[in-house]
């Protein structure tokens, strides 16, 4: 088996192409850095610019499925312009991903591409203290997260238009030590200015990166298609979060809670990643026979730290 994994370079993408290769699956990755471009036998790299419509086509040769991956962080303030940058990059890059896949095809050549897998993301759900979302809920958030995944979705689901089977998975806090919202959570805990966020009662739907990117693989290989959450079984309040990384590093938790208010004059719009609520169900993918690592927040927090 052959994949195309854009994004490969990102948090996500380097944990799915080690996982791919370890497996005996060969990689093609796109890169907007000529310098990112190696050669070997089962890992290939090709150029791309999402922004001036530009893919080395070369990268499509006998590829079975894309991972679509590419986005660029929401943690950044969303002006207009960084609000313009996220969207784009996943959305166009997408459609840049169909366009060039009917290009190759209409070049003469023969498209062995049968599905693509693309991460979404769980702020498509509405936030709420008590309701707990599956994948059936019929409709998006309010509000710019809803509408980036609403499209994000959408130029994903396109691709159904080729033949091509589509799934997306709605990702939620991904947990690693390096990337990502855990350290941001433990750097002010160590130096003991760590503190829950509000009342710390909304939900923080959570997942293990060796999870994550174990699920990718979990859906490439066993062909599944539609929505899936990517989150851990368990998910915990911001309260609870804060007190699991608290308690494995050792260090107090004495300061009161950070105000909602605070949050958001210091992140503006964007504080709504932190404040929102999303209790978010993985029983459909525990259903297709994927089985969780990292099933508690203890275990997932105590591996990483």
């Amino acid at each position: 088996m052959k994949v195309l994994i854009t994004g490969a370079t990102g948090l996500v993408g380097k944990e799915v192409t080690r996982l791919c290769r370890a497996q005996g699956i060969s990689v093609h990755y796109l890169t907007t850095s000529q310098k990112k471009i190696v050669s070997e036998p089962d890992y290939k790299g090709f150029y791309w610019n999402p922004s001036q419509d530009e893919l080395d086509v070369a990268s499509l040769e006998g590829v079975d499925a894309i991972i679509h991956l590419a986005g660029a962080s929401i943690a950044q303030k969303w002006t207009p312009k960084n609000k313009e940058i996220i969207k784009d990059s996943r959305i166009k890059s997408a459609q840049l991903l169909y366009n060039a896949l009917v290009r190759f095809r209409e070049s003469g050549n023969i498209s062995t591409v049968k599905h693509i897998i693309s991460a979404s993301a769980i702020g498509c759900y509405p936030s709420s203290p008590t309701k707990l979302y599956n994948e059936k809920y019929p409709s998006y958030a309010s509000g710019f997260l809803g509408e980036v995944v609403k499209e994000w979705e959408e130029a994903i689901i396109a691709f159904q238009k080729l033949d091509i089977g589509t799934s997306l998975i709605r990702t939620g806090i991904i947990l690693d030590k390096t990337q990502g919202a855990l350290p941001k959570i433990v750097k002010p805990i160590r130096f003991f200015a760590g503190a829950p966020i509000g009342d710390g009662q909304h939900w923080q739907s959570w997942i293990h990166i060796e999870d994550m990117a174990r699920m990718y693989v979990h859906v490439l290989q066993e062909k599944l298609t539609g929505i899936y959450n990517g989150v851990a079984p368990n998910p915990v309040t911001n309260e609870k979060l804060t007190k699991v990384v608290a308690h494995t590093i050792k260090k107090p938790l004495f300061l009161p809670n950070v105000p909602k208010k605070m949050l958001t004059l210091l992140l503006g719009e964007m504080a709504t990643i932190a404040l929102e609520s999303q209790l978010v169900s993985a029983e459909k993918i525990q259903e297709t026979g994927f089985v969780f690592t990292y099933v508690t927040v203890e275990q997932a927090i105590e591996s990483i730290l």
